[in-house]
């Protein structure tokens, strides 16, 4: 694991900036402190750059538009990531703030304000990095973990596949993760911002409404946050109506193809937290259903 110094000593050479504070908060990010500015350098595994460029272009179109955002710090010859430690070390600014909590209603209201400001912000902009979604497929090996779990995937996306058929869509830059972690808020200044844009793609808007709504704990429980997005996104009411309980239940049968890889996996030391969200996110696809 690379260390404080190593940080900081790239930083110097590749950033020009000498940081007095540069401390790890995990094994691949550490935070910089330069003066009242604060910064966050993340290290990538090299094989996902495209998919870390695409995100930090996303990023710094947000931020040049006034949306806030961790924008990227690009190096002093311009490149918005270096090699270091056998991956690519890319820095950006730090938004102040903690995460918001799913239970809060108010939380919930940023949450959906943000996702949709930020997905209005994106609006007409597009990048050749930028991946379209890659959509689930229902025909790998470790589905067959359980007797359920394929037919059960398998019913998710077929249902998506004939919603973006059938269906009047609104596509656009999803940020791909919106969990409450991605999002910032400032209780002394009030201010907020989204983060974290690697998983950024291209695809329907619904999809990131979707996967929040998910985080939130479900339909029922996440009122407040569908009621902001549509207050401040691109998204109509009806579209929302008819898309998301299925993309829901897409995003849910996401959740169940990653614990069933992980479980078949050979190297897994201890699958009992897996089989114990594998049934818990089988629990809330049949909320979904009761609640759609």
């Amino acid at each position: 694991m690379a260390t404080d110094e190593q940080v900081r000593s790239v930083f110097r050479t590749q950033w020009h900036q000498i940081a007095p504070q540069c401390t790890a908060v995990s094994p691949s990010t550490w935070r910089i402190s330069v003066g009242d500015q604060r910064f966050l350098a993340s290290l990538i595994p090299a094989i996902q750059q495209t998919r870390l460029m695409a995100g930090l272009c996303v990023a710094e179109h947000l931020a040049r538009v006034g949306f806030p955002t961790g924008a990227p710090v690009r190096a002093a010859d311009g490149a918005f990531s270096v090699p270091f430690d056998g991956g690519l070390l890319a820095v950006v600014r730090d938004v102040p703030g903690r995460p918001l909590d799913p239970a809060d209603p108010l939380d919930q209201q940023w949450w959906g304000d943000l996702l949709g400001a930020a997905h209005r912000a994106l609006t007409g902009f597009s990048h050749p990095r930028l991946a379209r979604l890659a959509w689930l497929g229902a025909d790998g090996p470790h589905l067959s973990i359980a007797p359920w779990v394929r037919p059960t995937v398998l019913a998710a996306v077929s249902a998506a596949t004939r919603l973006t058929v059938t269906d009047q869509l609104t596509y656009g830059v999803l940020h791909g993760d919106p969990a409450p972690e991605a999002f910032r808020i400032d209780p002394d200044t009030g201010r907020t911002g989204l983060v974290d844009w690697r998983a950024a793609a291209t695809g329907p808007l619904v999809y990131d409404l979707a996967a929040a709504v998910g985080y939130a704990g479900g339909l029922a429980a996440a009122t407040e946050l569908v009621d902001g997005y549509l207050a401040a996104g691109p998204v109509a009411p009806d579209e929302a109506d008819a898309a998301l309980p299925v993309l829901l239940r897409y995003r849910l049968a996401e959740r169940l193809d990653g614990y069933a890889r992980r479980i078949a996996a050979p190297d897994t030391a201890d699958a009992g937290p897996d089989w114990a969200g594998l049934e818990a996110t089988r629990d809330a696809i049949e909320l979904v259903d009761k609640e759609a």
